[in-house]
């Protein structure tokens, strides 16, 4: 009886697992709708005129409290549970494990400063900001697995591509940084601007990404010569990462399309949609 029914609650937190779909759902959606409402809040909370009124510093303390409570609850049973499966094997040690893994991790520091402020008298108020991160959570539904393990997949098989187009990317910065401060730290209205190599990174930041803030600009000829050609070599380096991640998509989709099959009219055998290579 114990083991079943830790093996019923482990299926009915874990959407992944197969268990009792109704409930499943129900306790999921349940799950998710408060994770939502609680992003909603902590933003809802920084608007002065929803947040200064007695009433309304009330209503976001309780639903705050409230919120805890379901969600120690649900790591209290998350915990609890774990050593269901075989990586948690281990009563202790495996409970231990579970809680030092990312998601576990997530869970606790989401409700960890609630209690330290309440019991301890810790001001960690601002730590509820890490409610935040439990939008990592609605991953561990079974309708995103598959697409956050293609991203996964292709940032892993295009790591040494992206490694190197991130290089360029911090060559390109530091030599556009170092053209322009030689160029610009002795003009009059700009040498309080461009003061060294490592203030102009800012500048060549903003420039290669085309955000032009304004704040840093060239004076000289000869400053704005070598931005314009910063410019025009920013948008082709920094466009390399997108290249390659569209490229990684498109492969993963080729390789995940599976090949239609019809029978052959004449022969009965299967013939690949692709292939004009039947021959009877």
């Amino acid at each position: 009886m114990y083991h079943k029914t830790k093996e019923k609650v482990h299926g009915l937190l874990h959407p992944e697992i197969v268990g009792d779909k109704h409930w499943d759902k129900i306790i999921n959606v349940f799950i998710i709708t408060l994770i939502i409402l609680n992003v909603a809040a902590v933003i809802l909370e920084t608007v002065p005129s929803l947040s200064d009124e007695p009433h309304e510093q009330r209503f976001f303390y309780y639903f705050d409290l409230i919120s805890v409570i379901i969600f120690t609850i649900e790591y209290i049973l998350r915990a609890w549970s774990c050593n269901h499966e075989a990586k948690y094997k281990h009563s202790i040690k495996g409970r231990l494990k579970y809680m030092l893994s990312p998601g576990a991790l997530i869970d606790l520091l989401a409700i960890l400063p609630f209690y330290l402020h309440r019991f301890i008298g810790l001001d960690l108020r601002i730590l509820r900001m890490l409610r935040l991160m439990r939008f990592f959570r609605l991953f561990r539904l079974t309708a995103y697995m598959k697409s956050a393990h293609l991203i996964v997949n292709i940032f892993k098989q295009r790591k040494n591509e992206l490694l190197l187009s991130l290089v360029l990317v911090l060559f390109l910065v530091i030599l556009s940084s170092s053209a322009i401060y030689f160029a610009e730290h002795n003009h009059p209205e700009n040498k309080h601007k461009f003061t060294s190599i490592p203030a102009t990174i800012w500048w060549s930041v903003v420039t290669l990404t085309t955000t032009g803030y304004g704040d840093m600009y060239p004076m000289t000829n000869l400053g704005k010569s070598l931005a314009g050609i910063i410019m025009l070599t920013g948008v082709a380096f920094f466009a390399l990462p997108a290249g390659i991640i569209t490229a990684g998509f498109l492969e993963e989709f080729r390789k995940s399309k599976k090949p239609r099959h019809t029978k052959c009219p004449q022969c009965g055998h299967d013939i690949d949609s692709g292939d004009n290579s039947h021959d009877h």
